[in-house]
């Protein structure tokens, strides 16, 4: 066995005389021509090779020379036979082939030695791969190790490729994950790494590989779907392992987590092979497929593909069944469907989808999910026959009654404008008289938009009750804060939304509510306000008995809380 500078001085003396004879054959011009141009860029590459101080040491040269000498030997015979026509006159159209076989395998061993001259690694003394760079690196280091993995993947065997891999996802593993794999983006052929699926033996290191890639940042996620990894990662959905399939659903959501991405979904047919996974996939695939398809479901070709793939079942059926975070997703995804569409709405109520969620919003404590089921209603409470239904649901109403009072601020501001829209008893309008107290705080925000006025027509409905109302007034903070928007210098609140409040509790003839809102002060506000032509303000100032109109702002309200 020839050592590596032995191989190389053998292949230099083929090429010697190789160049020369093939200037002296005539059969088959152009085919001899391109094998021309190919063995001159081979000279020039090995003596560009013969110039590197640590060449003889790589250990994919080991190889990629002995190939190299006998494709060399193989076009040294063919040289022969054309240059003696006699040698092929009955074989023609076999030596035209073998010609063109023989200009292949050349191509892809220059390919081979071009790429691993450009990685830059023969500069350096490696064994099988560089040493792994520590975490934090020098960008150079990260630069150099990620080259010299991609190239072993590429010329290397089995062997080669497995230990380059193992690598590739320690590097993207251990070290500052975003950074990392936007540079392996960048440096490396994410494009061969995906062709590796096909590989038996590299399918399940490259789909991890591909999969952390895909989730790690957005330029690496960019590369994998520009590199054509969205099709080959949803044939490993359908068909691969049990592990292969969660980590290859876990690409896909991040894929599809780009709205540029979502066309795609339906262009490989993907759409049903998620769909089947929601129906009999482990958890965790679950999770992840029905991440993707709410994250596609505002693209009208998917919400056609998931009515025709009868998919609405599937997803109502994941609110029950899934894991915590396939429920958060399915609810999500309802939430779409039925916000674009009367004809999923319909479909989603056909399919018994507010049961479903309102058990869901019974069962569960998580906030993410209360949020997104929550949202889910309130796209569905659109359609009258929900609206009636929620209207006359006393556990739902004191379950949102309940969120007002104590969820985060998300879950008040959604409950808030599911409530405003219901028109709810008189008794349960008293059941839930307790979150009064937080219409108010939350008028206070006028962000979100739309928020105050929501805020504002659930608490009016809820004064329509005369119980409700001495409550309200009886209530320190609550006319406090009545008072405070009342003020013309408190910009907070639009002046015209507290005068609403005002005249919802002077409605009705109570002259007890009307007394404690003079003693606290708010005539002379609202005397102001009419002055300013506030909408409602003259109606409301009306309301107050003319005895007390001489009474003077925060003065003489020694029976304000006794009364």
């Amino acid at each position: 066995m020839h050592s590596p500078a032995e191989t190389l001085d053998l292949t230099t003396t083929f090429l010697s005389q190789l160049l020369p004879a093939s200037l002296s054959i005539h059969s088959f011009p152009g085919r001899w021509q391109i094998l021309r141009s190919k063995l001159a860029t081979l000279k020039s590459l090995l003596s560009e090779l013969s110039y590197l101080p640590h060449w003889s040491e790589n250990q994919l040269l080991l190889t990629l020379l002995p190939n190299l000498l006998s494709t060399l030997r193989r076009i040294q015979t063919l040289c022969h036979r054309c240059t003696h026509p006699a040698h092929y006159t009955v074989g023609k159209l076999l030596m035209q082939s073998d010609l063109d076989m023989a200009t292949g395998w050349l191509s892809n061993q220059l390919n081979d030695l071009d790429l691993l001259l450009r990685s830059g690694v023969l500069r350096q003394s490696n064994a099988i791969v560089l040493s792994q760079p520590a975490p934090g690196s020098a960008k150079e280091d990260l630069t150099l190790f990620i080259r010299d993995v991609f190239t072993r993947l590429q010329i290397g065997g089995v062997e080669f490729k497995r230990k380059a891999l193992e690598s590739l996802i320690q590097l993207l593993v251990e070290d500052d994950k975003a950074a990392t794999a936007t540079l392996v983006a960048k440096e490396g052929n994410i494009g061969y790494l995906i062709n590796l699926f096909d590989v038996n033996a590299h399918r399940e290191q490259s789909v991890t590989a591909i999969s952390i890639l895909a989730c790690a940042s957005d330029q690496s996620r960019k590369t994998v779907f520009e590199q054509g990894g969205l099709g080959p990662l949803l044939r490993i959905v359908e068909s691969g392992s049990l592990q292969l399939k969660e980590k290859a659903s876990l690409a896909v959501e991040a894929i599809t987590a780009d709205p540029d991405n979502a066309w795609a979904i339906s262009a490989y047919g993907g759409v049903p092979i998620l769909l089947d996974v929601c129906r009999s996939g482990s958890l965790t695939a679950q999770s992840h497929a029905i991440g993707a398809i709410r994250n596609v479901a505002s693209v009208e070709d998917i919400r056609i593909s998931i009515a025709e793939e009868a998919g609405i079942p599937v997803i109502l059926g994941l609110l029950l069944s899934g894991s915590a975070s396939a429920k958060v997703k399915a609810a999500n995804c309802i939430t779409i469907l039925s916000s674009l569409s009367h004809y999923f709405r319909a479909i989603i109520i056909q399919e018994k989808g507010l049961q479903n969620l309102l058990q869901l919003l019974h069962q569960s404590s998580n906030p993410d999910t209360l949020e997104h089921v929550l949202r889910a209603i309130h796209s569905l409470s659109s359609t009258d026959s929900v609206c009636r239904l929620l209207s006359s649901s006393s556990m739902f109403i004191t379950q949102i009654s309940g969120l007002i009072m104590q969820g985060n601020f998300t879950l008040q501001q959604i409950s808030v404008l599911i409530l405003s829209n219901l028109s709810i008893t008189d008794g349960n309008k008293r059941a839930i008289a307790g979150c009064m107290g937080s219409l108010m705080k939350l008028m206070e925000f006028a962000k979100p938009a739309g928020l105050q006025e929501s805020t504002l027509k659930a608490l009016i409905s809820l004064l329509t009750v005369k119980l409700n109302r001495k409550d309200f007034v009886k209530d320190e903070k609550n006319m406090m804060r009545l008072i405070q928007m009342l003020d013309p210098m408190n910009e907070s609140v639009p002046k015209k939304f507290a005068v609403a409040i005002v005249h919802s509790l002077m409605t009705g003839g109570s002259n007890g509510c009307r007394k404690r809102l003079v003693d606290a002060g708010a005539q002379g506000y609202l005397q102001r306000l009419s002055e300013m032509d506030v909408a409602g303000a003259k109606k409301a100032l009306l309301l107050i008995p003319a005895n007390k109109t001489k009474r003077k702002l925060g003065l003489d309200s020694s029976n304000y809380w006794s009364c």
